[in-house]
């Protein structure tokens, strides 16, 4: 069968591999369908993304149907539309018994440190698949696992109605991330980013304010917008170098900083700008058993993800996906795999 594997940094390979076979564990066969290209395997085949190991077949955001179960699969059945969780903890250590699986001491994610979605057939347990809501098409619910990441970072923020919202980017994550925050109807919910056409969008689908962060200083502007206190909660959804301090200077006394970035890169930072107004500053990584959170938001009607969609590519064109990315083309919003070749 056909995979896509990062052999290396910038270099990309379409392969073939045996096709997987059940065990006691791995007790369904998925047929993939569908596989969205996230920011995190850009950074994996950039070389960017520190958590990656090499040589790796990537893809974490992962549609298929059922093709066979095993004797103990007892969740789905042959013929269901599936996503799968990425997650695969150890259930042992402080942070499983904690009730924090995303960040296991002993993590593994698919795409990342085990292989990934990026290939014709995939063999999990039954308990990481999550049935597709009929509403959506293949290519439209591979958007269900980003909304997780979003429904994630809001409960890391402890979102509340009175809070007043900073969304640092707006791009696929960040709209992903607007979506949930919505839900919970606070005060403000502010949209920075560069780009005027993804602002516009933003502001359609339920930002209260836009801020071009080419044309204003960000922090400056949300103080405008908060009669001088910040926003109380400043959710970064754009990982570049700058954007961890915007938050922060951003964000008022007591408020939440929720960052999600994997760069290395060095960040200035001072203790000054945390202390003195003793701003929680808190990780979010990946998603704490959201999928079942995330469907049942879109089959109550209470979040759509039709149209999310801007490109597909079958996943042998990979390598022309990737170069497509890396072009920066306005008109991408999100990009997803076919399998139909």
């Amino acid at each position: 069968m056909k995979a896509v594997q990062i052999v290396k940094p910038n270099e990309l390979r379409v392969i073939d591999v045996p096709k997987p076979t059940l065990d006691e564990h791995n007790n369904v066969l998925v047929k993939m369908t569908a596989a969205g290209i996230c920011g995190s395997d850009v950074g994996i085949y950039h070389g960017t993304n520190a958590a990656a190991t090499y040589p790796r077949i990537i893809g974490h955001e992962m549609v298929g149907v059922v093709a066979e179960v095993g004797p103990t699969a007892k969740k789905v059945k042959v013929g269901d539309r599936v996503i799968i969780d990425q997650v695969v903890p150890c259930g042992h250590c402080y942070a499983c018994r904690k009730g924090r699986p995303n960040v296991c001491g002993n993590l593994q994610v698919r795409g990342v440190h085990i292989d990934g979605g990026y290939r014709e057939y995939m063999a999990v347990p039954d308990t990481d698949c999550y049935l597709v809501p009929d509403m959506l098409s293949d290519t439209e619910a591979v958007m269900i696992e980003p909304t997780t990441i979003a429904v994630q970072c809001c409960s890391r923020a402890q979102l509340e109605s009175e809070d007043t919202v900073l969304i640092i980017g707006s791009g696929a994550l960040g709209s992903s991330i607007l979506r949930i925050v919505k839900q919970f109807q606070p005060r403000k919910i502010i949209v920075s980013d560069i780009d005027d056409a993804k602002l516009e969008e933003a502001l359609k689908n339920g930002a209260t304010d836009v801020i071009n962060s080419l044309k204003e200083d960000v922090p400056a502007r949300c103080h405008e917008l908060t009669d001088g206190y910040g926003v109380t909660v400043s959710i970064d959804a754009a990982c570049v170098k700058t954007s961890l301090i915007t938050a922060l200077n951003a964000t008022g006394s007591a408020g939440r900083v929720i960052t999600m970035g994997f760069s290395v890169a060095p960040t200035e930072v001072n203790q000054f700008a945390i202390t003195s107004k003793e701003l929680d500053v808190r990780g979010s990584r990946l998603q704490n058993r959201k999928f079942q959170d995330v469907i049942d938001l879109i089959n109550a009607g209470k979040i759509d993800l039709r149209g999310s969609i801007s490109h597909t590519f079958p996943l042998t064109e990979a390598q022309k996906a990737f170069d497509f990315v890396d072009s920066h083309d306005p008109s991408i919003r999100k990009i997803a795999f076919t399998f139909d070749f």
